[in-house]
């Protein structure tokens, strides 16, 4: 099967995913979708998105509760339903533990976050490997530079607190200090100068640019080799941005913890 062929199956699954948001989607139900077997299903998707088909869906409705929360006056029981949850207090869990902020927060915020911290560490057996990432973001030509938020997370997907971030006022170098050990992805979010007034995870991929390095495990002392990260447009197959970003409209970029 062509590389096309998988794509387009994918892509028909996400459509199927965004008309049915309210509804429940099994596994079987969007392999049929996509007219492959469960387990090729699962793995062509992973494969496409960096991430599997239930976490996908899952991203899909919280940031639908997000466009919900900012450009509606809907109360955060209404849109829990709406994005199919059946519990308020199950919706506002998932969502401060992928967004950072509450539901009530994020919408008081207008989709921001007037600060940034890293996630402290779980336990003291998982203690920082004392290493440095260091890299560059580069934007292909065409693209149109701005603020470059770079996170380093657990999984592929932007949600919750980075362990460690910085933001660059432009494409360029960065460094990630005191990487913990483990395995992690350095996961870029961009839009243009002038576009920051738009809220976390909105635009297109005319306006929204985003990279992904890894995964990079650190070790204790190790020396970790340089980033070279490309940003490119965002597409449909891509993870929305679930963290609430910092507001650089008028917070300072030392908001963002080190």
């Amino acid at each position: 099967m062509t590389n096309t062929a998988i794509e387009t199956a994918v892509l028909r699954v996400i459509g199927e995913m965004h008309a049915n948001l309210d509804q429940e989607l099994t596994i079987d139900d969007m392999a049929r979708t996509a007219m492959f077997s469960k387990f090729h299903f699962t793995r062509v998707f992973r494969d496409a998105t960096g991430t599997s088909p239930g976490r996908f869906l899952s991203i899909l409705r919280l940031q639908e509760a997000k466009r919900l929360l900012i450009e509606t006056e809907f109360s955060v029981a209404d849109i829990s339903s709406q994005v199919g949850y059946s519990s308020v207090g199950t919706f506002s869990s998932r969502f401060k533990a992928c967004v950072g902020v509450s539901p009530s927060m994020f919408r008081a915020l207008d989709g921001f976050t007037s600060e940034i911290g890293s996630d402290p560490l779980p336990t003291p057996s998982l203690p920082t490997s004392r290493s440095t990432l260091r890299g560059r973001v580069q934007i292909p030509e065409g693209r149109e530079p701005g603020y470059c938020f770079v996170g380093l997370f657990p999984t592929p997907v932007p949600q919750g607190r980075p362990s460690r971030c910085t933001v660059l006022e432009g494409p360029g170098a960065f460094e990630l200090r005191d990487i913990p050990v483990g395995t992690w992805y350095v996961l870029v979010h961009s839009v243009p100068y002038g576009c920051e007034h738009l809220p976390s995870g909105t635009g297109d991929k005319d306006t929204v640019s985003v990279g992904r390095y890894g995964p990079v495990t650190a070790h204790a002392d190790t020396l970790l080799m340089p980033a070279e990260i490309t940003l490119r447009p965002l597409d449909a197959t891509e993870p929305p941005v679930l963290m609430a970003l910092l507001d650089l409209r008028t917070t300072a970029m030392e908001a963002v913890a080190s």
